[in-house]
């Protein structure tokens, strides 16, 4: 049986040169020559030439020599080309190629760029980039990133009291006198002027051609999940509410942790050569989160779902994540969302691969009806999620204004007018001084969820 390192061909043509090449780009393997599809030898009618001439045309086309041995098995004879994995990019007549499960294919545009650096032990996201300067940083997502990393211990005080030029070298997100491109996606507060395709547009659709309405994520990576999952479960998302004893319990379509997980996993292993952003699509009924991406080298669906070890497509993006105390760095991501899943009596989450697509889905058995689009508020002391979000940024900055807070949140402006109005009934905050030189005061004496 063929396989991604073994192939079988009845008669040697040229172009089979190209499977050598993907070969060599890939762990090597063995084209055989005088074999039927089945494996049956059928023999060759030339083996002599053979030998002579597929060193001088190996090495004319592509500078490799392979080891080539002639065969025999019930007096047929058959050519065998093993193959060694090179550490260096190997062009068959000027042209790529790799070997992708049990097919060979010319590599070009991104695919050969990303190739081309996992070649030279380099990532894209590690790729420097000119005439970005340091400078040219807001400091609000390094503000968020010490807070996370203390809060996770993944980091201690002593190790972030530094610069936050220091921090991009311990993170390992520079070069000498350059900024990685991972270091742009993670902290400018506008990666997409240097890197399209970082942010998540997500949507609520009626049928899969009826879009009903859409937002738009924007910003550093390293605050982009919880900005999409405080508004997914803001505005997307209606939930049950039931009380255990006195404890009032919030059921949505989705486990907060495992949707949380999912668009986690999407951040950290897109392919961002592509260009294109992550895309949540929200049904009455399932959740789908695409983004660009591969599974890794030889894995199958099946082999996400059994022990492995943590593989990221972007290592410096994923370090960075694990270091704030987003993700762990082993390979868990599943699993916890499987866990969750499991805890809230839903069925497991699907999953959907394509070349250069990988999309994960969530049947969601409590989304009975549609939300609206804009959010509503009960009548009671609770505060949404995204409320709480706003009484913690005001505690940081009582002199922060509604533009800022809805730039950090990731919602509309006058979406947050609303929620400053309710915070202020509940008695949760108040204004002091006037609008343009006063600041907030945080109740501290109400507690938010």
């Amino acid at each position: 049986m063929e396989t991604h390192n073994l192939e079988w061909k009845q008669t040697w043509h040229d172009e089979y040169l190209n499977t050598i090449c993907g070969f060599a780009n890939a762990d090597g393997g063995v084209l055989e020559i005088g074999r039927q599809k089945n494996g049956e030898v059928i023999g060759i009618s030339n083996p002599k030439k053979l030998l002579e001439d597929l060193p001088n045309k190996t090495r004319s086309a592509m500078g490799i020599i392979p080891t080539i041995e002639l065969r025999q098995l019930n007096d047929k004879q058959y050519l065998v080309i093993t193959v060694q994995k090179y550490t260096f990019p190997v062009s068959c007549n000027g042209k790529y190629y790799i070997r992708s499960g049990t097919t060979t294919q010319e590599l070009n545009g991104t695919q050969l760029d990303t190739f081309m650096l996992k070649t030279l032990g380099k990532t894209w996201d590690g790729v420097p980039i000119p005439h970005i300067k340091f400078e040219d940083f807001e400091s609000d997502a390094f503000k968020t990133f010490r807070k996370m990393a203390i809060g996770s211990n993944r980091m201690t005080e002593a190790d972030l009291r530094i610069s936050d030029k220091m921090l991009l070298d311990n993170l390992n997100l520079t070069e000498p006198d350059y900024l990685k491109r991972a270091a742009i996606m993670l902290f400018h507060q506008n990666p997409e002027q240097y890197v399209m395709g970082t942010s998540v547009k997500i949507g609520y659709f009626k049928t899969t051609a009826d879009l009903s309405y859409q937002d738009e994520i924007h910003g550093p990576l390293i605050t982009m999940a919880d900005k999409v999952v405080d508004l997914v479960y803001l505005k997307y998302f209606k939930g049950t509410i039931s009380y255990k004893g006195i404890h009032r319990i919030e059921t949505y379509p989705v486990p907060r942790s495992a949707f949380r997980e999912a668009v986690l996993n999407a951040i950290v292993h897109k392919d961002y050569s592509t260009g294109n952003p992550i895309h949540i699509h929200i049904y009455k009924d399932k959740v789908l989160i695409y983004n660009d991406g591969k599974l890794p080298e030889n894995w199958t669906i099946e082999d996400l779902f059994t022990a492995h070890t943590s593989k990221p497509y972007n290592p410096l993006i994923a370090n960075t994540f694990f270091r704030s105390g987003q993700i762990e760095a082993w390979g868990r991501g599943i699993e916890k969302i499987l866990e969750a899943c499991k805890e809230q009596n839903m069925p497991e989450p699907f999953y959907r691969v394509r070349p250069n697509e990988v999309m994960i889905g969530f049947n969601t058995n409590t989304a009975s009806q549609e939300p609206s689009q804009e959010p509503s508020q009960e009548n009671n002391d609770a505060v949404t999620v995204l409320q709480g979000r706003v009484l913690e940024l005001m505690r940081d900055n009582p002199k922060i204004t509604a533009k800022m807070l809805a730039k950090e949140i990731g919602i509309a402006p006058r979406n947050v007018q609303t929620h400053i109005s309710t915070l202020k009934k509940l008695g949760l905050i108040e204004r002091v001084g006037s609008t343009k030189s006063g600041q907030w005061a945080v109740n501290s004496n109400k507690n938010s969820k």
